[in-house]
């Protein structure tokens, strides 16, 4: 009842494709009628919840198709493949888009961890990804509707829109997300630091021994740690995020090389090589075919 109840909001008021802002920071309402095949992206942490119509999202050349039956959280900034490819008029992509406030996120992980009878994860038992598709429980959707009747109420929104904002991500932390989540944003979230400190350094040299020295481990459990959060290697990694930023300035009229020292590209040729690698295009081609991806997807 309540995802029928957000369903009928967003159709009042997103007339046009595209994101509306509801008032409460980080939270938005989209909406897509035309099919957009699967292109670069970097999510930044964000759950995304749909109430019609599907997304599709491909990590590491596995395909990620979610709608109004799961919830998309996404804990750590990760290079992806997203899109659209069945929206349509008749089959309108209608959702609900929600940044994660790391502070926020943080304080409420820690408190739950500190929580008399809290759930605490097995000490040494394999990472959760960075990235899941969680059932909506009536905990997340009773949240969400909260959160999402605010919209349109100047004072409500003042007043209550932390307050329910707050409540959605403590249902995240809760449902079947939670485990995924709590490992980003609270005690023992190395990998979550290291990947925000690549994210925000992309045009310096970043090397494995870097990244393990950033948090105290060993080049070794680093890296085992690193995979089983990403199911990419640190390198692997690191090549996605740069080629994939590239990819969209270059899609939004960036030139090849400024693209490729944005990113940390001290070559053009090396960045050529990859890139071409990677997409089956040169970095040229690309910026000549591509658009923009709409910003809902990104």
């Amino acid at each position: 009842m309540s995802e029928e109840q957000i369903r009928r909001l967003i159709e009042d008021r997103v007339a046009e494709d595209g994101l509306v802002e509801t008032g409460v920071k980080g939270v938005q309402l989209f909406r897509v009628t035309e099919p957009v095949r699967c292109a670069p992206a970097v999510y930044e942490p964000t759950v995304v919840a749909i109430v019609s119509g599907s997304k599709e999202a491909i990590l590491d050349g596995t395909s990620h198709v979610y709608d109004s039956s799961r919830y998309m959280c996404c804990a750590i900034s990760m290079p992806v493949e997203a899109g659209t490819p069945m929206a349509s008029p008749d089959d309108p992509l209608l959702g609900v888009q929600i940044a994660l406030d790391p502070r926020v996120m943080t304080e409420l992980a820690i408190e739950m961890e500190n929580a008399a009878g809290a759930i605490r994860e097995p000490r040494g038992g394999p990472l959760p990804q960075g990235f899941a598709l969680a059932r909506w429980d009536d905990s997340f959707a009773d949240a969400l509707l909260r959160l999402v009747q605010l919209d349109g109420n100047a004072t409500d929104t003042a007043v209550l829109g932390a307050g329910r904002l707050r409540e959605v991500y403590y249902a995240v932390l809760k449902g079947d997300a939670g485990a995924v989540a709590r490992r980003a944003f609270g005690v023992g979230n190395e990998i979550a630091r290291v990947i925000e400190h690549v994210s925000s350094h992309l045009d310096e040299v970043i090397t494995i021994d870097d990244m393990a020295a950033h948090v105290g481990m060993s080049r070794a459990v680093f890296h085992r740690k690193f995979k089983q959060a990403t199911t990419m290697s640190p390198i692997q990694f690191v090549k996605g995020i740069r080629l994939n930023t590239a990819a969209m300035r270059m899609a939004g009229g960036v030139t090849v090389n400024e693209a490729a020292m944005e990113v940390g590209y001290a070559s053009p040729s090396q960045f050529s090589r990859e890139f071409k690698r990677m997409y089956g295009q040169s970095p040229k081609q690309w910026s000549r075919t591509k658009q923009p991806l709409p910003a809902v997807l990104i």
